[in-house]
């Protein structure tokens, strides 16, 4: 197995504190459906000392341990969706940011009154015709009309 190069002793309070949580968590579960240390290692296929360990909140215990205990727990929930795209609010409010730079020094699109119709057309670039929105682009829209100047 890889050697860890950051020792669990330097990791932030804060990482520490959820691992403790989500241990004690897993206790509770676990004892919540009257089953032992041994049975539940069993299940994920990890040893019974492994299995006190993630009880005991060890930060070098693999992930996929604790994964494989949250899954036993509730097999239904999303663990990635925690950190899906659109819930990376630092993410977006960068690129917010960068829109909003953008949009300071690119000039205003050129209304054109084609002979057809007396309606003013916006001319758009190429890229952003062919281009379709993004996942996060949904966020970013909510963000951008949170930020955005009322006009009354």
């Amino acid at each position: 197995m890889p050697r860890q190069t950051t020792p669990p002793a330097d990791y932030p309070q804060a990482v520490l504190q959820q691992i403790e949580q989500l241990a004690q968590n897993i206790v509770i579960a676990r004892k919540r459906r009257g089953e032992s240390q041994a049975q539940w290692a069993k299940k994920l296929g990890i040893s019974q000392p492994t299995m006190a360990r993630i009880e005991r909140g060890d930060p070098s215990v693999a992930m996929a341990s604790y994964v494989m205990c949250m899954w036993l727990i509730n097999q239904a929930g999303g663990l990635a969706d925690l950190i899906a795209p659109q819930h990376d609010h630092a993410a977006l409010e960068k690129e917010v940011a960068k829109v909003k730079t953008k949009r300071k020094t690119q000039p205003k699109p050129t209304k054109v009154f084609p002979a057809s119709s007396l309606r003013p057309v916006n001319i758009a670039t190429p890229q952003r015709l062919q281009s379709a929105p993004s996942p996060a682009s949904a966020g970013l829209a909510a963000l951008l009309a949170k930020s955005a100047p009322k006009k009354q």
